[in-house]
């Protein structure tokens, strides 16, 4: 029998017909090895006993159909977009097929071109049509179920010469070693490895491929859980933690003097997190709560249960705009809460103190600060990535709260649990809902707690896309009118790239043009990336304190920026954004108790169908979690995962959105082998098929960072 070992290290160029020409091209795919081209999984299948005819697609229904190009052309919309369009016919009727911003598509659908179009039918101008279809080249090849193999039209390949090579790898191949304990296929009544491959590629019914497709997902899940979880238990074996003391009563006496009661959901959660720190094992969690529902004050209780305990607090923030506005709030919330105070103080009690360290402190009150922390005269720290420099030393640092953790790295984070004797206990936090299949993926080697319910007084926004000149008319008066009752707004320019200096222009651009045109007479200010730290202070100071009626600015104040006055924010250009982060930026505002508007400025004429169902969705709800599964569905098949590792994508064939049910079983499955008697020593072929994909070495921290990361992409 075979293991995977054995096939990654037989190269392609060992099967029939594939030469240095052909190596190459397959190369574009990341396919070296006759392992990566078994791989290699089909996108989907042509069953030519029940081929769908074009005149019989139905609008609004996604379809696959076998069709000739009769008819191409190309031209820019008046946004300067390409848009080619391609008329397909299969005799029994016609269809158009648009694509934006795919000029290239032109060149590989010519005149008399057979293909597969896969897409949404919908009509437009009375014509029926697919937009952005996905497209395959299959020219005449025969057979009941044809695979369709994911092609490059750079590479140069066609999908019958992958099945070709497929067909005579897996003969040659033979028995495939299993290294999934018989009892669990035997559980979930799962195929064999062999089977399951032989009917991923050649299926004879479409039986036989969900049988193989339900084994080869379970497969790649439950590897992605082994990881997760024996990092887990790793970090649970080896780091010290602190038990802290849960019922000293400070955190009690902080609750009480609150103007409003905990919701059930931050109950719950401060219920996790006790019992968290209450443990001698470090307490790695992750925090996920909708943009307004209260992460901060549930990580404040955490940051209380260590200073209670005599241990300090540190919370980390991803910008200094953020960590100075997290330090005057925190002081807020706080003030007049006291604790035992040490040494010859009279009263015996002491206020908590609260102190922030970014780059702007000085060097005296660095050094003056640094003095304190040391000492243990300093309860708890805000500050940015400073806080993990080197020079800073606590004297006993137990609770460590990281905001918006995904902009931090993963080194950083690693120096931030450092800096205690013991390792403290570490709170990540994100506004940014994940759906739950992908939190267990993604965050599986962190506990989850869900804030899933809004404080009262927050304020639902009504969001509207702007599609036409004359609705933007009505997002400006908006902003005029809103500023003449005493509101304030924000204005967020789009994303360019990934260039600060770009989006600056952009920004300026948009600020000069306002100020002369329809928002002339206001109080208006620019804020951008590349504006120096102090002077975006100054220019945050002013919005927050009402001296600027408008701010013009990029995405730097996507995260936490709270101004509760603010009731009316316009997006430019909307559809350059991510579904997330155009989530985060409407959270900006409805922050108080006044109704708030979010307008989403983009041509409708100009905007991709993907960029259509963002802009709808955000008009459809405020519901952070709705917005993530809808998120997700629009990425794709296991693109969630899509960060590289060892050379390969570690989700190829699992959906976490169509396979939710397969993440939990391959979780408990991964838990148990990693329990069970002998551990993972027991199964010796799984962990040598684990070490292959996914190379569970000291560079995986890295990496599972970066696919978190992927979350949060625009």
């Amino acid at each position: 029998m075979r293991r995977l070992r054995q096939l990654a290290g037989i190269p392609v160029t060992e099967l029939a017909g594939i030469g240095p020409k052909k190596a190459e091209a397959l190369a574009h795919f990341g396919i070296s090895t006759v392992l990566d081209l078994l791989m290699h999984y089909p996108r989907r299948y042509l069953d030519r006993t029940n081929q769908a005819a074009i005149a019989d697609l139905a609008l609004g229904e996604e379809a696959m159909v076998l069709g000739r190009v009769r008819r191409v052309q190309s031209r820019r919309t008046r946004n300067r977009r390409s848009l080619v369009e391609v008329d397909v016919t299969d005799g029994t009727g016609y269809l158009r097929c648009t694509f934006f911003n795919q000029a290239w598509r032109a060149n590989q659908l010519k005149n008399g071109t057979q293909a597969v179009f896969f897409g949404r039918l919908d009509q437009f101008q009375g014509r029926r049509r697919m937009s952005n279809p996905v497209v395959d080249l299959v020219g005449d090849r025969t057979g009941r179920i044809v695979a369709v193999y994911p092609q490059s039209d750079k590479a140069g390949l066609t999908t019958w010469e992958l099945g070709d090579w497929v067909e005579e790898a897996l003969q040659r191949a033979g028995e495939l070693a299993d290294p999934v304990p018989a009892g669990v296929l035997g559980r979930f009544g799962l195929i064999g490895r062999t089977a399951a491959m032989r009917g991923i590629h050649l299926p004879t019914s479409a039986d036989e491929h969900r049988a193989a497709r339900q084994r080869l997902v379970f497969d790649e899940l439950l590897r992605i859980q082994i990881v997760l979880v024996r990092r887990k238990r790793d970090v649970e074996r080896r780091a010290a933690g602190i038990a802290h003391d849960v019922a000293a009563g400070l955190v009690e006496r902080f609750h009480e003097r609150l103007p409003f009661p905990l919701t059930e959901a931050q109950r719950r959660a401060l219920d996790d997190i006790t019992a968290d720190l209450a443990a001698p094992v470090p307490m790695h969690r992750l925090l996920q709560g909708d943009v307004g529902a209260g992460k901060t004050l549930v990580a404040l209780s955490a940051l209380l249960v260590a200073v209670q305990g005599g241990h300090q607090g540190a919370f980390m923030a991803p910008t200094e705009v953020l960590a100075d506005q997290h330090h005057v709030g925190i002081r807020r919330l706080l003030e007049g809460l006291t604790v035992p105070a040490e040494g010859d103080n009279l009263f015996g009690e002491r206020p908590v103190r609260v102190e922030s360290l970014t780059s702007r402190t000085t060097a005296g009150d660095r050094a003056r600060l640094g003095a304190a922390v040391a000492a243990g005269d300093v309860d708890v720290v805000v500050g940015t990535h400073a806080l993990i420099q080197e020079r800073v030393a606590f004297r006993s640092l137990g609770v460590a709260v990281i905001d918006e953790q995904h902009r931090f790295g993963v080194e950083q984070r690693a120096a931030l649990r450092e800096k205690g004797s013991l390792v403290p206990d570490v709170l990540v936090m994100t506004a940014t809902p994940i759906p739950r299949t992908a939190a267990m993926t993604v965050y599986g080697d962190l506990d989850v707690s869900v804030l899933d319910e809004l404080p009262p007084g927050r304020t639902p926004v009504t969001t509207r896309w702007a599609r036409r000149p004359d609705e933007e008319s009505e997002a400006w008066a908006r902003v005029v009118a809103e500023v003449e009752a005493g509101h304030q707004a924000f204005v967020v320019c789009p994303l360019i790239e990934e260039s600060d200096k770009l989006e600056a222009r952009s920004a300026q651009q948009t600020y000069d043009r306002l100020s002369a045109g329809e928002l002339a007479g206001l109080r208006i200010g620019l804020l951008h990336g590349r504006i120096p730290a102090k002077d975006a202070e100054v220019i945050m100071d002013a919005f927050r304190g009402g001296r600027l009626d408008v701010l013009v600015a990029t995405t730097v104040i996507e995260v936490g920026v709270d101004v509760p006055n603010a009731t009316v924010m316009a997006v430019i250009d909307a559809d350059r954004f991510g579904l997330a982060q155009l989530h985060q930026l409407r959270g900006r505002v409805g922050r108080g108790p006044a109704a708030s508007w979010c307008f989403l400025l983009a041509d409708a004429d100009g905007v991709a169908p993907d960029g259509q169902a963002r802009l709808e969705a955000l008009e459809r709800t405020n519901d952070g979690f709705e917005l993530a599964e809808v998120d997700l569905a629009l990425r794709g098949e296991g693109t969630l995962m899509g960060a590289q590792q060892k050379g390969r994508s570690d989700l190829r064939l699992a959906s976490l959105r169509r396979d939710g049910a397969w993440v939990s079983r391959a979780r408990e499955v991964a838990f148990a082998l990693v329990d069970g008697d002998g551990g993972l020593d027991a199964h010796p072929l799984l962990v040598d098929e684990v070490d292959l994909m996914l190379g569970d070495d000291d560079t995986d921290d890295e990496a599972l960072g970066e696919r978190r990361e992927f979350l949060f992409k625009s």
